[in-house]
């Protein structure tokens, strides 16, 4: 059924179930949390990295995109889970590739902090 809701109110409704889903991966999702704080431990050091604005945003970034990456592999776990608990070649293959999308977040990000950081201390 679609909402007939706008404006002010669906606003409203979106950020509290987009914070309802932010719980609920920080609560039944391992990974999830174990980015979160990666991140969280890594942003102070943003701006000892980072030597323009443009750097931050690479290196804050970088991390924004890991748990979006990681929120989005979740919820195709969680909806495969849903459909049973029997092994389907398919719902194998949406999850390896769910896991191969956060991979290649995570490389992204190292290749990104690293690189900042050997500017850093190189440059």
């Amino acid at each position: 059924m679609k909402s007939s809701e706008t404006g002010w109110r669906h606003l409203v409704n979106s950020t509290r179930y987009s914070l309802k889903g932010l719980k609920a991966a920080a609560l039944h999702e391992t990974a999830f949390r174990q980015e979160l704080v990666l991140c969280l431990v890594l942003l102070p050091f943003v701006f000892w990295i980072g030597q323009t604005p443009i750097e931050w945003i690479l290196l804050i970034s970088s991390c924004f995109l890991v748990l979006i990456v990681e929120l989005l592999n979740s919820a195709v776990e969680t909806a495969i889970d849903r459909i049973g608990p029997e092994h389907h070649v398919l719902s194998g293959r949406a999850k390896d590739i769910g896991s191969a999308a956060v991979m290649l977040s995570l490389i992204m990000a190292g290749v990104t902090w690293g690189l900042l950081l050997w500017q850093r201390i190189a440059g």
